[in-house]
């Protein structure tokens, strides 16, 4: 079964990306013409939020690579089970997102929540089907 596939591709991928946002946060901080600046707001303002959705991105795709390998695991779960797990999953990227999003573009914070809740829910939800599905054989037809 695929289920958690994508997780594990796009929780790397995301990883990536804000494993290269954390270059340019170092560049802000250490090379950019009004470095001092950016210094001086390091604990507020968009700083911060910058430092936030920094921390989060990462989080969030090891979750991803974490559920996605124990999503495919639990081949005797239901695949609905599974797919409505690793989908929360990825609808928690929203949240490191939504950051970025309100930092750069003034975006509402409905998609920080959203993606918080979505990643709590899948977390919440992958650790019951684990309890309930890990090391249980799956049926053959």
């Amino acid at each position: 079964m695929k289920t958690g596939r994508y997780n594990v591709g796009v929780g790397l991928l995301v990883m990536g990306g804000f494993m290269l946002y954390g270059f340019v946060l170092i560049y802000l901080r250490d090379f950019a013409p009004d470095k001092e600046a950016w210094v001086a707001s390091y604990s507020v303002g968009k700083h911060f939020e910058a430092r936030l959705a920094h921390v989060h991105g990462n989080l969030f795709a090891l979750l991803n690579l974490a559920l996605g390998f124990v999503l495919a695991k639990l081949g005797s779960a239901s695949d609905r089970a599974r797919t409505t797990a690793a989908a929360l999953g990825l609808a928690g990227l929203l949240m490191p997102m939504g950051i970025l999003g309100e930092v750069y573009l003034g975006l509402s914070p409905v998609f920080v929540l959203l993606g918080a809740v979505a990643m709590t829910a899948s977390v919440v939800f992958s650790g019951v089907l684990a309890l309930r599905h890990w090391g249980v054989q799956e049926a053959t037809p």
